[in-house]
């Protein structure tokens, strides 16, 4: 598990394996969650790059009749 300190500026650094494994470059816009007493940050990608991201995924679901 890395671990950071939280300066007096509230501003802490993401470390270098973690921005590679997810590919966060300098001006990536990131969303801040709160979830119960933990913080995420979710890279915001833009659509475009999210184009075919599922290709090969399996479509076929049982669905129910309707009456």
């Amino acid at each position: 598990m890395r671990q950071v300190t939280v300066p007096s500026k509230f501003q802490v650094v993401i470390p270098r394996a973690v921005r590679k494994s997810i590919d966060i470059q300098p001006g990536t816009r990131v969303q801040v969650l709160q979830y119960e007493n933990r913080i995420e940050l979710i890279p915001l990608r833009k659509l475009k790059s999210l184009r075919g991201f599922i290709k090969g995924i399996d479509t076929a679901v049982d669905r129910q009749d309707r009456q």
